[in-house]
């Protein structure tokens, strides 16, 4: 058990590593003057050239069920969040930066417990201490993220090497607005962490693993197409360059699109999706360390402080959540004892 839990961990570890890299790349790519339409349609479409092939031969093996028309329906909502999720994120980093962007994914566990409270799936006893746990925690995220929004403050660190100027002179033409910046990836945010719960319910009507992430690689790859053509209408921005753009295109879909999604399913499937949520606040050190290495990033006071209160937050947040499993496995055994010893009271008073 220990060993299945380690593995899916070391695994979403490496996968929010990949994610920092891949909005460092895209944050410098971007501006380069890549376009952000044309980067999600190629990535995705990359991705499928390699998952279609991985289909067929998954379920040659294991033969997939029907595909209904009701499931279809949801994993054309997944598509059309995901899309919405990738095009509010680029753009809050083209706006902002990669640090901030892993911050803000520390929202997820927090819109994660709202939707799931609002939905009935979550229960809030203001007399419980695990409840208590997760509002309190949900409230100090959402506290965190705005003061890393809103309040900078003065500098701590600053990169000066030679390979970090190189890199800082790329974003220094870029768009800023931080406060935009913020509002975007915040709504990311919240679709991410409606994406997983609508994810998760797919996964328990429809576990396979392939055909989930086909069908919506493919949906996304549409959508993301037509977006682009009414977005981005000028004929050079579609033409790929052997550069920068394109490493950063295969990086999203070789190791983003395509290993992340199949990873993310089979951790949804194997523990859930609070349980997939739970190291998204560790990506955040990597950003800051890639960051200030690479992009010639300046550590502010704003960055340490909210990053420190949307930490203990989340981790608040996890604890809660900790403690009402411990409550129901506690509740189940319970139920289990009362099971044996009812039918030896039974007995012994037939019998008196």
């Amino acid at each position: 058990m220990w060993s299945s839990e380690l593995l899916i961990i070391a695994l979403l570890l490496t996968v929010e590593c990949m994610e920092v890299g891949l909005n460092t790349l895209n944050k410098a790519a971007t501006t380069r003057g890549m376009s952000n339409f044309v980067f999600i349609f190629y990535s995705n479409a990359l991705a499928l050239f390699f998952l279609l092939p991985s289909t067929f031969i998954y379920h040659r093996i294991k033969p997939c069920r029907k595909l209904y028309f009701s499931m279809f329906c949801r994993m054309f909502l997944l598509a059309l969040l995901s899309c919405s999720v990738q095009i509010l994120l680029y753009f809050g980093i083209e706006y902002s930066n990669p640090t901030l962007a892993s911050a803000m994914t520390d929202l997820v566990p927090a819109f994660t417990f709202l939707i799931a409270l609002i939905a009935g799936m979550e229960k809030l006893g203001l007399k419980v201490k695990s409840s208590m746990a997760k509002f309190i925690g949900t409230i100090t995220l959402l506290i965190g993220a705005l003061l890393m929004t809103f309040y900078r403050g003065p500098p701590i660190f600053s990169n000066k090497s030679k390979f970090s100027k190189s890199f800082h002179q790329l974003l220094i033409t870029t768009k800023s607005n931080w406060i935009i910046g913020g509002f975007l990836l915040g709504a990311a945010n919240f679709l991410l962490a409606l994406l997983y719960i609508v994810q998760a319910w797919i996964i328990n009507d429809f576990p396979e693993e392939f055909m989930v992430t086909t069908v919506t690689c493919g949906l996304v790859t549409i959508m993301s197409a037509v977006v682009g053509l009414f977005a981005e209408r000028n004929p050079s921005s579609w033409r790929l360059k052997p550069d920068l753009e394109l490493i950063t295109i295969c990086y999203a879909a070789i190791l983003m699109v395509f290993l992340r999604s199949l990873i993310y399913v089979w951790a949804l499937k194997k523990k859930g999706p609070v349980f997939v949520v739970m190291v998204k606040p560790l990506g955040m050190v990597a950003a800051v360390i890639l960051g200030v290495t690479f992009l010639g990033d300046v550590l502010h006071v704003g960055n340490v402080i909210g990053g420190t209160i949307i930490a203990f937050g989340f981790y608040s947040v996890m604890w809660g959540k900790a403690k009402e499993e411990i409550c129901v496995e506690d509740i189940g055994m319970d139920s289990g004892s009362a099971t044996t010893t009812v039918p030896l009271l039974r007995g012994e008073s037939d019998s008196a």
